[in-house]
C-alpha cells in the first residue's frame, strides 16, 4: 500500500511574523514564557504555533531542555475571562434568556457562600452584548448560577474542552474541566469566567472556532489539509453569530481590548487575566495575560490566540499584555494572505479592480 504525501499546515511566513512579536513581548514585559496559536477558521488548520523561550536548533550550546517544550500544546493555564462568551453562549442556549436580556450587576460585587466576586467597577444592569463587552464577573455568575448546574460545563466540553484536540503532538495534554455538583456553587461560579478548569492555547483556540464558523467546529489539524476531514455542530448558527457580535464590541470604545483592533478589519475577541494558580490559592502578583480573537468579523478566516506568563511590568492585563501582541500578528498575517480590509474609516470607499 503507498503512502502519502504530509505537508505541515504551519504558514512560514506567520510563523516568523508570530514568532517575532512574542519574542518582543516576553521581553519587553520581562516575563516568564509565552504562546501563541493561529489557526484557519475555516479548516481547523495550525497557520502559526510559537513559545518564548524559544531555542536555535542549531546551536545547542546553552539549550535549556525546558526551551523544548511546545507550551502550546503541552502547557495548560486558567484562561480567565476569555471564557465568558462561552458562558453567554450557554445562557442564550438554555432558552432562558435572549440578547435583549438584562441582568443587574450591582453593586459591583456579589456574595457566594462566604466568597466575594467582584468586577473592576460597578457597571449596574447589563444586557448580554455588556456583560461581555466590560467582562463582567458578576454578570456570567449569575447567569451560571441561574441555569441547570451541568449548563455551562456541556458548553464548554461539547467546545473541547477537557479532552485532548487529536493533534497527534506528543505530550499533548487535556487540561481539568470538572464535574461540578449543583451545592457546589462558588465552583459554578468561578468556571463561569474561566477558573477552576485549566486549558491549552490551543484548545482555547479550538473553542473559538465555532464562532468562526455559524456553530460548526472543525478538527484542529498539524497537517495540511484540502477541507475539513470532520465538522461537528455544537451551537444553532444564530447564536454563533450573535456572540461573535457580542465580542466585536470589546475591541471597540468601551471595551477591555481596545488595543487588539486592526486597522482597516473588524476583529472580534475576549481579553482573560487570571491570577496564577499556586499550592493552596492563587498567587496575587502574579498573572496570566490572555487574548483570544477573530478576525475579519464579516467573513472569518483566522482565530488567534496569545498567553503571556507572568509579565512583571506595571502591565498585566490581558488587553494590556496579550491585545498588543495580537492586533500586530493578525495585522500582518490578514495582509500576508491577501484578505480584504472590511472596515473602511470615515469617509473612505473602497475601490474594486475589475
Amino acid at each position: 500500500m503507498q503512502g502519502k504525501d504530509l505537508q505541515l499546515s504551519i504558514d512560514l511566513r506567520l510563523q516568523y511574523l508570530a514568532y517575532r512579536e512574542l519574542k518582543a513581548a516576553v521581553s519587553a514585559h520581562k516575563a516568564d514564557s509565552g504562546a501563541l496559536v493561529m489557526l484557519d477558521a475555516n479548516t481547523g488548520e495550525v497557520l502559526a504555533m510559537v513559545n518564548q523561550p524559544s531555542f536555535n536548533p542549531n546551536d545547542r550550546s546553552n539549550l535549556i531542555p525546558a526551551m523544548l517544550r511546545n507550551r502550546a500544546i503541552t502547557d495548560i493555564f486558567e484562561p480567565g475571562s476569555t471564557m465568558k462568551p462561552l458562558t453567554v453562549a450557554a445562557a442564550l442556549m438554555s432558552g432562558q434568556y435572549t440578547t435583549d436580556s438584562v441582568v443587574d450587576t450591582a453593586p459591583g460585587f456579589i456574595r457566594v457562600r462566604g466568597r466575594t466576586i467582584r468586577d473592576h467597577r460597578n457597571y449596574g444592569e447589563l444586557d448580554m452584548t455588556k456583560i461581555i463587552t466590560k467582562s463582567s464577573n458578576v454578570g456570567v455568575t449569575k447567569l451560571a448560577l441561574s441555569m441547570h448546574e451541568d449548563a455551562v460545563r456541556n458548553v464548554f466540553y461539547n467546545l473541547g474542552l477537557g479532552q485532548s484536540t487529536n493533534s497527534g503532538f506528543p505530550g499533548e495534554q487535556t487540561g481539568v474541566l470538572p464535574y461540578v455538583e449543583k451545592k457546589r456553587v462558588v465552583e459554578r461560579a468561578t468556571m463561569s469566567y474561566g477558573y477552576g478548569l485549566s486549558a491549552t492555547p490551543l484548545q482555547v483556540a479550538q473553542a473559538y472556532l465555532p464562532f468562526a464558523n455559524k456553530g460548526v467546529m472543525p478538527t484542529v489539524s498539524l497537517l495540511k489539509i484540502d477541507k475539513p476531514d470532520s465538522t461537528v455542530r455544537v451551537m444553532p448558527e444564530d447564536i454563533a453569530d450573535t456572540v461573535l457580535g457580542m465580542m466585536e464590541t470589546v475591541t471597540n470604545k468601551g471595551g477591555t481590548g481596545t488595543q487588539a483592533a486592526v486597522d482597516g478589519y473588524r476583529v472580534a475577541g475576549k481579553t482573560g487575566t487570571a491570577h496564577k494558580a499556586a499550592s493552596g490559592g492563587y498567587k496575587e502578583d502574579q498573572y496570566i495575560s490572555v487574548f483570544a480573537g477573530i478576525a475579519p468579523v464579516s467573513d472569518p478566516r483566522i482565530i488567534t490566540v496569545v498567553m503571556i506568563d507572568n509579565p512583571k511590568g506595571q502591565e498585566y492585563y490581558g488587553g494590556e499584555v496579550a491585545a498588543p501582541v495580537f492586533a500586530r500578528v493578525v495585522g500582518g498575517a490578514l495582509r500576508s494572505l491577501n484578505v480584504a480590509p472590511d472596515k473602511l474609516a470615515e469617509g473612505e470607499t473602497q475601490v474594486v479592480m475589475k
